[in-house]
């Protein structure tokens, strides 16, 4: 049920995401919206300094690194539970 509904729902935001994306570009060509490119660049390029600055570490935030250990050891003592959840999600995602 949940590979199912997730494809579901995932082709529902593509095209909502796919559709809001064409509109922005027609409002932006016909002169109803305008878009500072120069402001644009500069978020772009600031946001792309912070990513080189946290990935130039290669080396997981402690909150995040414990999370990931918690569902480790989870799905380590799950194992049934995770094989029959991800090959249940498989067959609905492949309907």
């Amino acid at each position: 049920c949940t590979g199912f509904i997730f494809q579901k729902v995932g082709k529902l935001a593509a095209t909502a995401v796919g559709g809001g994306f064409f509109l922005l570009q027609i409002a932006n060509h016909t002169g109803y919206i305008k878009v500072d490119w120069k402001l644009v660049e500069r978020d772009v390029n600031k946001a792309k300094q912070q990513l080189k600055f946290h990935s130039s570490g290669n080396k997981m935030s402690p909150e995040v690194k414990s999370r990931v250990d918690e569902v480790i050891i989870f799905l380590k003592k799950n194992v049934i539970l995770t094989g029959g959840f991800a090959g249940g999600f498989l067959l609905g995602m492949a309907s």
